[in-house]
């Protein structure tokens, strides 16, 4: 029986070795950690050939390649929105409220301080007013051409309140519009900001001109064949000035809100409800509902009132379709074909110019006799 030993090699792996064991030649045995992996040399064949059988890698290198992963996201995209939100300014709910409260109180001043501007001219105003039906009156032949005072108050409550009010609305529009851009743009990005000027301008202009439109054309031509139809059945029209002003009111105030359809359809093609391609493909609906509107908002129910309202409804109709068609375009970066908006240009102006001869050589309408702001200097300038 062999004593143990202590030398490297043997079973028990120290110490020297006993004379009777100096014939036996020892086997070596390699000790191995789990820091220091077996390499493939030192093992047999065919563990070897069995793991590289049942390993990925050689699954992968004998079959078809897998793709490889995506790169990972670039921080391009994230720093540009960084820039953008840099103007944007981050409010709680309580912030939010009391913007809202100093831009309501900053737009009653402004229409407070128009108003008293107002009532500094309430009887030149008045005369602008009552103009259409002072010229009314005077056609049928009623003399004088006055209005009527029902109740006390009732001069009082039209010229010195409600008129200026009207005049304080139209003129303080841009104000107003002015402090809404104000509460809603530190929502938006920087670029979004750029529209402040042109939303501004175009929906105050938009409304001036549609009350413009409903004093000079649509309500002066009503009016008087309102107060002619009962001409034929000997009924003298007696116009008080309450009635007469709500009128004026309900008729400019409708006229001008219907103006601002270009900006309606600018906005929906903004928010992706609406495209140009989409209104163009129903345009017959549009000029059917327009047509629709006109019928309800004239005062009289011949055709000729009825088409002075649908016909600029009409070009506004379109006119929006040209700016939603723009703003597409530049959302795609496509630059503008200046070719076709020139002719289109051209097509309104040619159209205004046909409705401006029919109004004169088939209607007998003269500018300058019919609008007040110029009629007076000009005949007092011939008088001298």
């Amino acid at each position: 029986m062999l004593d143990d030993t202590k030398e490297y090699g043997t079973p028990n792996g120290a110490g020297p070795s006993s004379p009777d064991s100096e014939s036996e030649s020892p086997v070596p045995v390699q000790l191995t950690t789990a820091a220091e992996p077996v390499s493939a040399e030192s093992r047999p064949p065919a563990a070897n050939a069995v793991e590289s059988a049942s390993s990925p890698t050689a699954l992968t290198t004998q079959g078809p390649r897998r793709p490889p992963p995506p790169p990972p996201p670039s921080d391009e995209g994230d720093d540009e929105d960084d820039e953008e939100e840099k103007g944007m300014l981050r409010m709680s709910f309580m912030e939010h409220l009391e913007e809202l409260r100093t831009r309501i109180i900053r737009a009653l001043m402004g229409l407070i301080v128009a108003f008293m501007v107002s009532i500094g001219f309430c009887k030149q105003l008045w005369n602008v007013v009552s103009a259409p039906a002072v010229t009314a009156l005077k056609h049928l032949g009623i003399n004088p051409p006055n209005l009527a005072q029902i109740t006390p108050m009732e001069q009082f409550n039209v010229i010195y309140l409600k008129l200026p009010l009207l005049c304080s609305i139209f003129v303080g529009s841009p104000w107003v519009l002015y402090q809404v851009w104000a509460f809603i743009s530190p929502g938006l990005y920087r670029r979004e900001k750029k529209w402040a000027v042109p939303f501004i301008a175009c929906t105050a202009g938009l409304f001036i001109a549609g009350g413009c439109f409903a004093y000079f054309v649509a309500f002066r031509y009503g009016l008087e064949f309102l107060l002619g139809i009962g001409r034929d059945v000997h009924v003298t029209p007696v116009v008080s000035i309450n009635e007469y002003f709500d009128l004026f009111v309900n008729v400019t105030l409708g006229v001008g809100l219907v103006f601002e359809m270009p900006v309606i359809i600018f906005f929906l093609t903004l928010l992706r409800l609406a495209s140009p391609r989409f209104l163009l493909r129903h345009s017959r609906y549009a000029i059917l509902a327009i047509t629709i509107i006109a019928a309800i908002v004239t005062p009289t129910p011949d055709v000729f009132n009825m088409m002075l309202f649908a016909v600029p409804m009409v070009l506004l109709f379109y006119v929006g379709i040209l700016a939603s068609y723009i703003l597409v375009m530049k959302r795609e970066g496509r630059r503008l074909p200046w070719t076709t908006v020139i002719l289109i240009v051209a097509g309104v102006l040619l159209l205004m110019a046909g409705a401006i001869a029919l109004l004169v050589y088939r209607y007998h309408f003269h500018f300058v006799p019919h609008w007040p702001f110029l009629a007076q200097p000009l005949r007092a300038a011939t008088k001298h």
